[in-house]
């Protein structure tokens, strides 16, 4: 769309380019006029065209959604993560609409508490809890796993929801993890091992990871999966490149069990997981947010599609985007990389001869 406006514009830049060149030497009556028409059709259409960008961007924000399955879910078990806020919240609040007993994994419990609150107000479904799950350490991980296996009977769906973004604040984690990978990717890779019998036993069931497009701006380096020295603001791409590879191997390794994975881009979705960018960067971006980013609400409809929909039960290993299968670039599809990348996940998160293993 941006370079269509540049191609649309450029005759009328040449014309204020003659009119500017005229102006220049011989300044006549009839050049001011020639020139002031162009100056005046150049900013008339400047504006007509940058008021089609924001109208169909603005279409294209709050255009319905496409439709996801009418399917009650009374009697299952769905855990989200990140559930607070964003898509996040708004995943849960569809899902508990469907009657499912919801399990909000979030990180901040006060703000999942109100959250709680307004879910539950809206849905009339009271079977909604909140559980403290801090993604970017291992120790909390674990614990919250311990608590769903023994106070849970059954789970039927696990959304790999929650992210992190940060711009250029470089932070590693209480087990000496870069904090963005550490929530992003190596927390939901362990937690998926913890619950995977509890799942195996609920089948059929199954896993949705919430990766980005932007897996295309960024390359996964095996040699070096724990990048603390790198640009932040670029790791939330490599993780989300590095949840495509393992999501991959892992729905490979779950075929026959009766859980399914499957993986997905929201869109450009303003659910504030850029709010650590700071000033005066953070201006911009909040136009570009607000005009032309889709609302959480719009971005969680492909979440839920593959949470809920009888079409996906036996769907597994695809990718997803506005709630159709869509297709991945050549480079991230490298079996052997897969295989590799999952054996160092397996060391990032120090998983003990004791955990279930995949």
């Amino acid at each position: 769309m941006f370079w269509s406006t540049l191609l649309h514009l450029s005759p009328l830049l040449g014309l204020v380019s003659a009119a500017s060149d005229a102006a220049g030497s011989t300044y006549t009556d009839s050049t001011a006029v020639n020139f002031f028409i162009a100056i005046s059709l150049f900013v008339v259409s400047f504006a007509v065209t940058a008021g089609a960008l924001v109208l169909g961007a603005a279409l294209v924000r709050n255009s319905a959604a496409p439709p996801t399955s009418a399917r009650d879910m009374k009697g299952k078990t769905v855990v989200i993560t990140g559930a607070n806020s964003g898509i996040g919240y708004e995943t849960a609040l569809d899902i508990a609409r469907r009657g499912a007993r919801v399990v909000m994994a979030c990180r901040n419990t006060e703000a999942a508490a109100k959250a709680r609150e307004e879910i539950a107000e809206k849905t009339k479904n009271s079977n909604v809890v909140v559980k403290k799950l801090d993604l970017s350490s291992l120790k909390s991980v674990r614990e919250f796993a311990a608590e769903i296996n023994k106070n849970e009977s059954r789970l039927d769906v696990l959304v790999h929801n929650a992210g992190m973004a940060n711009t250029f604040e470089k932070k590693v984690t209480e087990d000496g993890l870069e904090i963005t990978m550490a929530t992003n990717m190596y927390g939901p890779f362990l937690l998926t091992h913890l619950l995977i019998d509890l799942l195996k036993k609920s089948k059929p069931s199954r896993i949705v990871i919430v990766a980005s497009d932007l897996y295309k701006l960024a390359n996964l380096d095996l040699e070096n999966p724990n990048p603390i020295n790198s640009l932040p603001a670029y790791l939330y791409y490599v993780s989300k490149r590095a949840n495509i590879t393992w999501a991959r191997e892992l729905s490979r390794r779950l075929e026959g069990s009766g859980v399914t994975a499957n993986f997905l881009h929201p869109g450009m979705i303003d659910s504030g997981i850029w709010r650590n960018v700071p000033f005066p960067l953070n201006l911009p971006l909040k136009v570009i947010v607000k005009v032309f980013f889709k609302t959480p609400e719009k971005g969680a409809q492909t979440t839920v599609h593959l949470a809920v929909s009888d079409e996906l039960d036996d769907v597994n290993g695809k990718y997803f985007m506005d709630c159709r299968e869509h297709s991945l670039t050549n480079s991230v599809q490298d079996v052997g990389r897969e295989k590799r990348f999952w054996e160092i996940c397996e060391t990032m998160v120090k998983l003990t001869p004791s955990d279930p293993r995949i």
